[in-house]
């Protein structure tokens, strides 16, 4: 019995967050695990991902100078992409899985990477306060206003911060509407209740010390470009196991908010007052 126990986990993905990246289509060592920014350009799987890394970084304006702390950057992909296309010189991160943690510290250089949850960043000892804070496609897994309320007491004085979150449409839902979201979004770990209109995000940024707060729907090319990518791969002629059914649903949650559009996609910047 315990023999077939330990054969059933191993088929298992080792955190609820953990993604086999191969079945997406990178086999690098520190793969891109995201959702990726699809448009014409997006000829793959990784070029989608560094492309939503990319306007992220564009979005916070990231200069070779910056000190950087990525939050949540799963298996490094985007560490890496800033050490070698931003000549980042003073880069920390955290991620909450080990394995990912003992990956990057074998492949990369960097001056620190933390195995904690990104909710509570006052609990690590940094040496000093960051020019930049990012976040890619991982935010929304959490309540906004614990997540602002950490990144801020990290950040210094004119700090910038970009992170990718949910938000909901000006749409009115009824209670079986309601009902039907938190159980979709409670299988990708989101939270309804969690998700804000934009008039309240923005407030909510505001309070907690941001200006130039910049909001951008990016639904289109990341919900839609995703399940598109998805629907177009012969997962169903490769590996079967809880991996692959991962993969499917996420795809079909995706498609299934990008077609009803209650729920938006969107891209947030903002800058320390």
């Amino acid at each position: 019995m315990k023999k077939w126990s330990q054969v059933i986990l191993n088929k298992l993905p080792q955190h609820k967050y953990a993604i086999n990246a191969k079945l997406l289509g990178d086999d690098s060592e520190c793969a891109w695990t995201n959702l990726g920014y699809w448009d014409d350009a997006s000829s793959s799987y990784s070029f989608a991902c560094q492309q939503l890394a990319e306007h992220l970084a564009q979005a916070v304006q990231l200069q070779p100078k910056d000190r950087i702390l990525d939050l949540g950057c799963g298996q490094g992909a985007s560490l890496k992409y800033w050490l070698e296309h931003y000549k980042i010189h003073d880069l920390e991160a955290v991620e909450l899985q080990q394995n990912c943690v003992n990956k990057i510290q074998k492949h990369l250089q960097l001056n620190a990477i933390h195995c904690q949850s990104f909710l509570d960043l006052s609990q690590i000892p940094f040496n000093n306060r960051f020019d930049v804070v990012m976040c890619i496609d991982a935010a929304y897994h959490s309540d906004l206003n614990l997540f602002l309320n950490s990144a801020n007491s990290v950040l210094k004085h004119k700090g910038r911060l970009g992170f990718h979150y949910l938000m909901l449409s000006d749409q009115v839902l009824s209670s079986k509407q309601k009902i039907k979201y938190i159980g979709l979004l409670k299988a990708a770990d989101v939270t309804f209740k969690h998700l804000k209109k934009q008039e309240h995000i923005q407030q909510l940024i505001q309070q907690q010390g941001f200006d130039t707060v910049q909001i951008h729907d990016i639904s289109e090319q990341v919900l839609l470009g995703f399940s598109d990518y998805i629907s177009k791969q012969s997962l169903h002629v490769q590996q079967r196991g809880m991996d692959h059914f991962k993969i499917q649903m996420t795809a079909k949650l995706c498609r299934t908010l990008f077609k009803d559009g209650v729920i938006k996609y969107v891209q947030i910047s903002a800058q320390k007052k």
